[in-house]
């Protein structure tokens, strides 16, 4: 291989990265996971003879969707013991307004959460079919499955999708300024003016993983999740004195946050889900440190399947 074709093929591979992330992500749910997956496409596609590469775009994502896929399978035992509710991890987003409401909704924490929930041949297939618009073929080659077994699992995860996704979309403006509100009154400590935000029947998940002191359960309901974030305020939170922390406004997974941090690190996110008048029905709270470098390295990541 010369210099120059080698060079070119980098450049082919870089201009799709961005893709092939969104793909292994949307898959798996961690960016650490997703990064390695799109390390490995790279590896492979270092070796592969490309000359015989027609559409390379369609090859790296064919690739990236069966790594992603394989290593979904390997961590499924170690989602199923892991210490209190799992959370995908977080990762900052662009907040271009070329980024589509499908897309922002597609990498969610609240449609991540859900997607978790299929197997992991139906999660491959729906990300692919239903994000990034692939073909039953092109699917059936991507996981090494026959056309009909794809359609069958395409149909089964668009239906698990359809009953458990959140039933309404809030438009950004609207998510920004009930979680700026909330910013507020958590920071000053505003249990009335909390509560005025949340949906009676709220319900809060924290991931510490074992890691960090949280809740191993759900937190439900306005007035309990109201006096956890009041209290928040005003009490040590892992070792870290309130006059330490600081908290932020941030875009995360495709809609509007909070990051929460220390001196020397990221110590939490809080993302959030909206009822069709804009309350707060689900918080997202992640604090297992593994699930943070992602934020903590402050890459945007873009939305868009292209």
């Amino acid at each position: 291989m010369t210099p120059v074709s080698a060079e070119k093929d980098q450049q082919v591979f870089h201009r799709h990265r961005p893709l092939l992330f969104s793909v292994a992500y949307r898959v798996l749910g961690t960016a650490a996971d997703a990064e390695d997956a799109v390390q490995d496409a790279w590896i492979k596609w270092s070796a592969a003879d490309r000359s015989q590469v027609a559409d390379p775009k369609a090859y790296l994502t064919r690739i990236v969707s069966n790594l992603a896929l394989e290593r979904l399978r390997s961590t499924r035992h170690k989602r199923e013991t892991y210490v209190g509710p799992w959370l995908p991890e977080p990762i900052l987003t662009s907040a271009d307004s070329a980024e589509s409401v499908v897309d922002a909704e597609s990498v969610s924490m609240a449609m991540l959460v859900v997607l978790e929930t299929l197997s992991p041949l139906e999660r491959a297939v729906f990300v692919l079919k239903e994000v990034f618009g692939f073909s039953h073929a092109e699917i059936a080659e991507a996981v090494e499955r026959s056309e009909a077994a794809v359609r069958q699992a395409a149909h089964r995860a668009r239906e698990h999708v359809r009953a458990r996704r959140p039933r309404f979309t809030v438009d950004r403006s609207r998510q920004r300024e009930v979680t700026e509100r909330f910013f507020a009154a958590t920071t000053s400590g505003d249990v009335n003016a909390l509560m005025e935000l949340l949906s009676p029947d709220v319900t809060l998940w924290t991931d510490g993983g074992g890691k960090v002191r949280q809740a191993t359960r759900p937190v439900v309901g306005a007035a309990t999740v109201a006096d956890w974030f009041a209290a928040i305020g005003t009490v040590a939170y892992q070792g870290i004195e309130p006059a330490d922390r600081h908290a932020g406004l941030a875009e995360i997974n495709g809609g509007p946050g909070i990051v929460f941090s220390a001196p020397d690190r990221v110590i939490a996110t809080l993302t959030f889900d909206f009822d069709a008048d804009g309350r707060i029905t689900a918080i997202h709270n992640v604090a297992n440190p593994d699930k943070l470098r992602a934020i903590a390295e402050g890459t945007e990541h873009r939305l868009g399947p292209r």
